[in-house]
């Protein structure tokens, strides 16, 4: 009696929340003139539960850098401003992107509460006979996506994204694959349970196979990063103190918030981290100041838990401190960062990360995914023994490979006046890749 009760009120919780959604439409409005170096965007919604993080996931899967951001969701209304900039750290001036803000920001807020932009890196638009996901999540080595794509090329499965993060020797990814001959999902119970057994062998780890997946990507190898306890450090990982985050969390008595302030260097997607570990940690943000406009970033959250809570002990207070810390630091990479673009073809992957293994790297992060006919990878690499990049090892995979393109920058730290040498006459144009007669075309970043 008392479950059919507590179904029958979350029912009338959700036909309310959809009344007044459908009453207090969202209201989204793009200002390019009230700020001299930023677009404007300012949100008002009836509150609920996430909606801080369907509102920044959207603005991020925009590829939208947000600079200054100014929260409030005390009680039952969101308001909050972002001032966001492009890739290139400018106004939004394009109409058509000014449009989809708009737009998707409306759609993901209404009463279709799961729409995720479909153009975008997302997990979960596709129908589920488009593909099958796999989350894998293990200890960290080198070789170990080698291994895993060797296994996958092996079963006949073709992977047609993927993402890759290592932090804290854990790893986790979460790869979209199909099957070689049909190209469509896998759906074979049997065929299942024995990729699902090979890859735990590999992985020493746990292993998921689903027809589709419903959550964001990057979302989802945060909340698999945090079910591992990759925030846990050990003695030999401790790192650099001084690199890491500034996180602290105290609590405001009289209004039963705990403020959390975080300093960090400002880097793209810095938000959408923070506020993904926040709402998955099941804390609410009812108040919130953010400061990227220069080099380093501030944020300040006011926040309490679901139950109405503040952080309530010791150690509650460092957990939440080392598990921002780690979801700030995960998408932070070491090393060198290769672009790799080509024609896809079968077994691709596991045959750049073989390359990649016989010559002593390691993959700290990957993103994998095929547009058409074509194959747009970066790879995040570093010596495997963690010692930096030696120039001669990068010379061997450029041949092993074959003639390519090769952009190198020095980071902006390193030097007063970026420098950039090329190693080929060749510009590295997308438009225009395959007009070389070269098979891959690398474009190499150093941090």
């Amino acid at each position: 009696m008392d479950g059919e009760l507590s179904s029958s009120w979350d029912s009338d919780d959700d036909d309310y929340e959809k009344f007044i959604l459908k009453m207090n439409p969202p209201r989204v409005v793009v200002d390019n003139d009230s700020c001299i170096n930023a677009t404007v965007v300012r949100v008002d919604s009836a509150n609920k539960y996430g909606i801080l993080l369907e509102v920044v996931q959207v603005l991020t899967d925009l590829n939208l850098n947000i600079k200054k951001a100014y929260i409030s969701s005390d009680g039952g209304w969101f308001m909050d401003v972002f001032n966001v900039t492009n890739g290139d750290g400018e106004k939004i001036k394009d109409e058509s992107t000014l449009d989809e803000i708009i737009d998707f920001i409306r759609k993901s807020l209404g009463a279709d509460t799961s729409f995720i932009p479909s153009r975008r890196r997302s997990v979960g638009v596709e129908a589920a006979s488009e593909y099958t996901s796999i989350e894998l999540t293990g200890t960290d080595r080198p070789g170990l996506l080698s291994e895993v794509s060797a296994v996958l090329t092996d079963l006949k499965c073709n992977v047609v994204r993927a993402e890759v993060w290592a932090h804290n020797t854990r790893a986790a990814a979460v790869m979209h694959v199909t099957d070689l001959e049909t190209g469509s999902a896998i759906n074979d119970p049997l065929r299942l349970s024995s990729i699902k057994k090979l890859l735990s062998n590999v992985l020493k780890g746990r292993t998921m196979i689903s027809s589709v997946g419903s959550t964001h990507r990057e979302r989802r190898l945060h909340q698999m990063m945090l079910a591992d306890r990759d925030y846990e450090r050990s003695g030999d990982i401790m790192g650099d103190v001084n690199q890491r985050p500034k996180v602290s969390v105290v609590n405001w008595g009289d209004k039963d918030y705990s403020v959390v302030t975080i300093r960090s260097r400002d880097r793209p997607k810095l938000l959408f981290d923070t506020i993904c570990t926040l709402t998955d940690m099941q804390y609410v943000v009812f108040h919130g100041n953010v400061d990227a406009e220069t080099s380093e970033a501030y944020q300040e959250y006011y926040i309490r838990h679901v139950d109405g809570s503040p952080v309530n002990s010791e150690a509650e207070r460092e957990r939440v401190i080392l598990c921002l810390e780690a979801a700030i630091e995960r998408r932070v990479s070491e090393g060198i960062k290769l672009e790799l673009c080509t024609r896809d073809k079968v077994g691709l992957l596991s045959e750049i990360t073989r390359i990649f293994r016989e010559n002593g790297l390691s993959v700290t992060r990957a993103e994998v995914s095929t547009h058409g006919e074509n194959a747009v990878n970066t790879f995040y690499v570093r010596d495997a023994a963690g010692s930096p990049v030696d120039p001669r090892t990068l010379d061997v995979i450029r041949n092993e490979l074959g003639q390519s393109v090769l952009q190198v920058k020095v980071p902006n730290e390193m030097t007063k006046t970026p420098r950039q040498e090329f190693l080929s006459p060749t510009r590295f144009l997308f438009g225009g890749l395959f007009k070389s007669k070269s098979l891959y075309n690398f474009r190499l970043t150093s941090f």
